[in-house]
């Protein structure tokens, strides 16, 4: 299995906080939708949506900060 990287799914992100709740969310859907199917999971949710993001599958919409 191949090592992920925060920095590389980041890159041009700035803050891994939004990264932790985007994959948080996706990895409840893909356990929902798995419940929902009477589908079995072999590999945790968690990992499935890290490997989305890697994949640019999803991306992470950041709210632009005004000061």
């Amino acid at each position: 299995m191949q090592k992920l990287f925060v920095k590389d799914i980041l890159t041009g992100k700035k803050s891994k906080y939004y990264l932790v709740i985007a994959v948080a969310k996706r990895a409840r859907e893909i356990a929902d939708e798995a419940e929902n199917n009477g589908e079995i999971i072999l590999e945790k949710p968690v990992n499935l949506a890290i490997r989305e993001f890697e994949k640019d599958m999803y991306y992470i919409l950041e709210p632009e900060v005004t000061n």
